[in-house]
């Protein structure tokens, strides 16, 4: 068949924090993609303002960088996707293998493989992908490049690949020196025979299979992502399989429900660097962006007119996690940080609170999010949103109140499957890694949650790894609780194993929730008398209303509690002039930490300047009679 030797395509995956994103920046700079007096920032294809908040990669992206080989031929294009490394966003992954010809596996020389790096390598495996294995970070100090290469193996062993994939060229590289070598350095040392990425450019070269196609085919173009611009509208990343591409061609679109319509190419681009330039044709193996389609969306197929065949959809994983999203339904509805509205109307001009304007938000984030659901609930102004973890579903919501969105969260549950008449619950794999004084810890906490050890292995320098099998809900809120057993020195990720029949009830959080039983503004002398009762959340001055959790309790039960409470004034003022008691610092919960800390009958308000916990039912009287019916009737 005929052959493009002229480009590559390949991913580059790995486990969260292994350094992806900064070898792509290395590689970026040293193929001469930017001018010598541009300023470059680090980790420049995290372009989103949360992965550079969070430090990970969110969303798959695609550049191309221009290899000119050091025997002075034809310079190659090397389209490189960086894919997440969080089993959360797997849907990218998923996208961004699509598109690819081989993947580069990144490991880091210390860590080696963990539960993400097991799930982007199924992946590719199972997509029947040649491997480069690239070992990173050799300069840390606790690195250990031959036992991280043997467990490696072991993994390529476990995951079942076969004989070609396993026998994968292996680099070894310091990314943010931007320096590899196929020789193994010592463990702590940086390559020293080389000074540059060319051994890693040059087995790229030699182990990406080069695109092949058929010179009699028809077009076939693959819809992989979709982007946005201001003047072009909607634009598809597309990968081209068979035939030509043109600016101005008139194509027929075949849809994901199989309908055909024919459409035309208003522009063309191509990818090089950071930026998308225009084209005037992409051959096979091209990976181009298109506009002129407004409703195209992802996995469908352009194709050419006389003869149209349609391309495999993407298909994801099933989502494990599911969570209510709805409109804001508290008494600060639309009234600022404050919560005082005259003093805030500018801020909250634009402030987005109907249940219109949240399903259309819903809705735009599916047509990019292959791997999220949204299903309609008994409300009309909520919806249930499905997706892989806890963490994908919480950067959306994230995402939405940065827009101004006001909303209403409830507490994570799992999406559970009907198996031969069982209900089955999603299982996760989890590894942890900890100092050996916290083991016993750590044991003890997954055992509460239902985990099951399946192994545990001594890296000899004091540090334990553990791994478990333990449903996904008892996941929910375990992050908090793990780092303050390890003193915040453990290590824990985990990956989607599979569905397991229903594990029985489990209870995670053993303390009740301080909740205000009035509205009106938090007094330090009501938070002094309410220290004793539990640790709280709120600041003096801060605005609460009826039913508001301002604190947890130190007992299970929750308590009811007046945190507005004003110091009665007298004229004996020295009566009281040598009490200085001091306020101590609350708690202030992450949006993560404030879902995770729910219970069943509690929920999230998010607005753009505030995180509050509250319960469902905000009257004191009704939960009380809700309660006393509960007891009744068991």
């Amino acid at each position: 068949m005929p052959t493009r030797h002229d480009i590559r395509n390949v991913a580059i995956v790995a486990h969260v924090d292994h350094g992806k994103t900064t070898i792509v920046d290395a590689m970026l700079k040293q193929a001469g993609a930017f001018a010598a007096h541009q300023h470059l920032d680090d980790r420049m294809m995290d372009s989103n303002d949360l992965e550079r908040e969070k430090g990970i990669t969110i969303l798959a992206k695609n550049t191309a960088v221009k290899y000119h080989p050091k025997d002075g031929g034809a310079p190659i294009t090397i389209n490189i996707i960086d894919t997440p490394g969080h089993a959360d966003f797997g849907g990218e992954v998923e996208r961004g293998l699509s598109m690819v010809d081989a993947v580069v596996l990144l490991v880091d020389a210390s860590e080696g493989p963990l539960p993400q790096t097991r799930f982007v390598l199924r992946k590719a495996l199972q997509a029947n992908m040649p491997v480069i294995l690239c070992i990173n970070k050799t300069d840390r100090p606790d690195s250990r490049i031959d036992e991280v290469v043997n467990d490696t193996y072991d993994l390529f062993l476990d995951l079942d690949a076969t004989e070609d994939q396993i026998e994968f060229p292996i680099v070894y590289a310091c990314g943010r020196d931007g320096i590899a070598s196929l020789t193994k350095p010592e463990d702590g040392t940086v390559p020293a025979d080389s000074d540059s990425l060319e051994p890693f450019f040059s087995t790229i070269l030699e182990h990406v299979p080069a695109p092949t196609y058929d010179d009699e085919a028809p077009l076939q173009a693959h819809v992989t992502n979709l982007d946005a611009d201001n003047f072009l509208g909607r634009i598809a990343l597309l990968r081209v399989e068979q035939g030509e591409l043109r600016k101005g061609q008139t194509v027929t679109w075949i849809k994901r429900d199989g309908t055909q319509s024919n459409v035309r190419i208003t522009e063309l681009m191509m990818t090089e660097a950071l930026t998308r330039k225009p084209a005037e044709v992409a051959g096979p193996g091209d990976i181009c962006a298109v506009a002129g389609i407004p409703d195209i969306m992802i996995g469908e197929t352009l194709a050419d007119t006389e003869n149209p065949i349609a391309l495999p959809l993407i298909s994801v994983d099933e989502p494990a996690i599911s969570m209510t999203i709805g409109t804001n339904t508290s008494p600060m509805v639309g009234r600022g940080g404050s919560g005082k509205g005259a003093d805030a109307k500018s801020a909250v001009k634009d402030r987005k609170v109907t249940a219109r304007q949240v399903k259309d938000r819903l809705d735009r984030e599916l047509i990019g999010n292959v791997s999220l659901r949204v299903l309609d609930t008994d409300r009309p102004d909520a919806w249930e949103v499905q997706g892989r973890g806890e963490l994908a579903l919480a950067i959306l919501v994230e995402q939405m109140r940065r827009e101004g969105f006001e909303l209403t969260i409830g507490k994570p549950q799992v999406v559970t499957q009907e198996i031969d008449g069982k209900v089955h619950e999603p299982v996760e794999r989890m590894t942890v890694d900890v100092p050996e004084e916290h083991m016993g810890a750590v044991t003890q906490l997954m055992g509460v949650r239902k985990g099951r050890m399946d192994n545990m292995s001594n890296h000899g320098s004091g540090w334990v790894r553990m791994e478990f099998v333990v449903p996904s809900r008892g996941l929910i809120g375990f992050r908090t609780e793990f780092l303050t057993n390890t003193r915040g020195t453990g290590i824990a990720h985990s990956i989607h194993e599979g569905h397991e029949p229903w594990f029985g009830q489990l209870v995670t959080r053993n303390n009740g929730s301080l909740v205000a039983d009035r509205a009106g503004s938090v007094t330090p002398f009501a938070m002094i008398n309410l220290q004793e009762r539990g640790v709280l959340f709120t600041e003096p001055g801060t605005e609460v209303y009826e039913g508001m959790i301002v604190g947890e309790n130190s007992r299970s039960d929750d308590m009811d509690v007046n945190i507005t409470k004003e110091k009665k004034l007298t004229n004996m003022r020295a009566a009281s002039a040598d009490n200085t008691e001091n306020v101590v610092p609350p708690r202030k919960l992450s949006l993560e930490q404030s879902l995770e800390f729910c219970r069943d009958d509690e929920c999230v308000e998010v607005t753009p300047e505030a995180v509050r916990i509250r319960k469902v039912v905000l009257d004191q009287k009704e939960r009380s009679r809700t309660a006393s019916r509960a007891k009744s009737a068991k």
